[in-house]
């Protein structure tokens, strides 16, 4: 079994869940600053999106912080296989909600005109919170990676 960067129970991995964790949360800050955000379909599935990512990256936060302290193994075939589950299934939901929402702010700007500097719609919050959005993204998707390739030692 190899110990790979990002692995569970281990400092890196620690760090990783909870970078995770701050950009969810930071996405989200973002997003619900923004004034008029909920009347789009696409930016509330990414606030939800953002939300589950935040609770699953924060609670395996918790649970490496436990593993270091009780210097427990958290590298068994049952936990490894929850969290490539759990990794997968909310990268997934990350990509979806982040893509939707650039391409109703790429619509908006680019299309139809709608970010002008003088524009009642807050586009520069919209578009910060999804670069933070795909930015968590591409944190989880590097942390499912590693717990795959640890399945695939066991």
């Amino acid at each position: 079994m190899k110990v790979l960067i990002g692995s569970p129970g281990t400092v890196s991995g620690l760090t990783l869940r909870i970078t995770q964790s701050a950009f969810a949360a930071s996405s989200i800050a973002v997003m619900v600053s923004a004034s008029g955000f909920s009347t789009y379909t696409a930016f509330c599935y990414l606030i939800a999106s953002m939300g589950l990512q935040l609770l699953w990256s924060f609670g395996l936060a918790c649970l490496d912080i436990y593993a270091l302290k009780r210097k427990r193994d958290l590298q068994n075939p049952v936990l490894v296989s929850l969290f490539v589950v759990g990794d997968w299934v909310t990268a997934m939901l990350s990509l979806a909600a982040a893509c939707s929402s650039a391409g109703v702010i790429v619509l908006y700007a680019r299309d139809l005109g709608f970010c002008k500097p003088q524009s009642p719609i807050p586009c520069r919050q919209y578009e910060i919170s999804i670069v933070l959005a795909f930015i968590t993204w591409l944190l989880i998707a590097m942390s499912s990676h590693v717990m795959f390739w640890i399945l695939a030692s066991f």
